[in-house]
């Protein structure tokens, strides 16, 4: 798992159990370190107090003695000793003349190594040079590691006698032993804080991530076409505020513009809509005009057809005032929202009713049952059934054989369903996102309104209307609301 892939929860989880993790090692390596150098120090000054306690025991031997101090006498003066010395301080204790010969030893062997028997050319003018006249060395063997120190004896007259070797082996077994056991109870230390880490890590890194959550949240939420709720988050961090304020004010600012647009395009959309309405009144107007001047000027009380151009006369304005008639009431029915009466009815025989005001013999209907029960106005869904099937009836060429429109009724999941099905000449491509559109129609005649006012309806009770069409085999129309 990459970790840019990662949320930022996990993140922080993980952040922080790698910092203690790292925090427990760089302890431990420091604690191992530190008890190196401790026990570096021991051995240094555990052998500088052992080499001091022994120069003391040699310097009363030397002036004790009653043979003359001489290097040639030093086997003679520390024969016995040298071992009590040993025994004393527990150390090996190696005396060599001036040149780096062995003199005397108290290690109690018949064969000696050769590194006994005389001392490095580099030892010795190390020793020389030095001012303290001292020189330490260390060596690893057969796995353990020793310090050899080199100084001088004098004499009483502070005249150099022997070159003491004092071979001090570094036993580290106790100090390794208190080393791991400290460890170990570090480790359980540490096991603990993990774990108190890990519940801590999880708790605040869920704290952390709560009020970016509920930012997420409520940004997931986001729609264009609803009311956004604000964002209130209590006690949250400055970076956290100033990402909320910001959010608040973004919804503001949206709802703002969504309300500048929405009148805009209301009013854009009445004024289209004067603009068809006096389009529409204009074109009865005309004949009628024309029809009253043309009476004016052809009117003779004396002629004997009067009566039967009367009448024309008459019919003609009679058609057209239907027509400007039909034109306010579909520009009202458009305009007045649909009725929130809601009522259980029987979809069933509503739509038959519905069906009822039409003569063409091929409208068939067909239902699932004889009642199907729902809530919804029933005007308006007599409204929706007559627009469809008025709909469907002009969309069949008056020229075509056997023309076909089935209107059914069904109930599927817990919704009630309308289907209106032609065979009329379909839609287009390029007209079917508009077909709901207000003022749209693709008929000689009418506002177009009969659509856009069902699909009003529909959606007002929940609902929804979808169609399909293939272009000159037909159109099936779909209205589904919940019962």
């Amino acid at each position: 798992m990459k970790i840019k892939k990662l949320s930022l929860r996990s993140r922080i989880f993980i952040a922080m159990i790698l910092l203690v993790l790292l925090a427990s090692i760089l302890i431990a390596a420091v604690t191992i370190y530190q008890y190196n150098e401790e026990a570096r120090d021991y051995h240094k000054e555990r052998l500088e107090r052992k080499e001091k306690a022994i120069r003391q025991s040699i310097n009363f031997a030397i002036k004790e003695t009653t043979y003359p101090v001489t290097t040639e006498n030093i086997p003679l003066i520390f024969k016995d000793e040298i071992f009590d010395i040993d025994a004393i301080h527990n150390l090996q204790i190696n005396l060599y003349d001036l040149e780096g010969q062995l003199l005397k030893s108290s290690k109690r062997t018949i064969q000696r190594d050769t590194t006994e028997i005389c001392i490095d050319a580099e030892i010795l003018n190390a020793l020389a040079n030095t001012v303290e006249h001292r020189h330490v060395i260390k060596i690893q063997e057969n796995g353990q590691t020793f310090q050899s120190s080199y100084s001088y004896i004098t004499d009483l007259k502070f005249k150099n006698l022997a070159i003491l070797n004092l071979p001090y082996l570094e036993n580290d077994d106790f100090l390794n032993r208190e080393l791991n056991e400290f460890l170990l109870r570090l480790s359980y230390a540490y096991l603990a804080m993990i774990l108190a880490a890990i519940v801590f890590a999880y708790f605040i890194s869920k704290y952390i991530t709560k009020s970016l959550k509920t930012i997420s949240d409520k940004m997931n939420e986001f729609r264009l076409e609803k009311r956004n709720k604000k964002i209130e988050i209590e006690s949250s961090s400055e970076e956290i505020e100033t990402l909320v304020n910001s959010y608040n004010g973004m919804i503001d600012e949206l709802e703002a513009s969504a309300v500048k647009l929405a009148t805009s395009e209301r009013e854009q959309a009445w004024r289209e809509m004067a603009k068809q309405v006096a389009h529409e009144i204009k074109n009865p107007l005309t004949p009628m005009r024309l029809s009253v001047q043309s009476f004016q000027r052809k009117f003779d009380p004396n002629d004997e057809d009067i009566n039967q151009k009367v009448d024309e006369y008459s019919k003609t304005l009679i058609q057209q005032i239907d027509t400007m008639s039909s034109i306010a009431s579909a520009f009202s029915n458009f305009a007045k929202m649909p009725a929130q009466k809601s009522e259980e009815l029987n979809v069933v025989s509503i739509v038959k009713l519905a069906l009822d005001i039409f003569n063409e013999d091929y409208i068939d209907f067909e239902a699932e049952s004889e009642e199907i029960i729902a809530k919804f106005d029933r005007n308006q869904l007599i409204r929706v059934v007559t627009n469809l099937v008025k709909n469907s009836i002009q969309a069949i060429p008056s020229d075509i054989e056997n023309p076909r429109i089935k209107v059914k009724v069904f109930s599927e999941d817990n919704e009630v369903k309308i289907t209106v099905e032609d065979n009329g000449s379909g839609i287009t491509e390029e007209t079917k996102s508009k077909i709901f559109e207000p003022k749209f129609t693709t008929k000689t005649s009418g506002m177009g309104l009969g659509l856009a006012m069902v699909k009003n309806i529909v959606e007002t009770f929940n609902g929804s209307i979808n169609f399909t069409s293939q272009f000159g085999k037909g159109t099936t129309f779909s209205v589904s609301f919940p019962k």
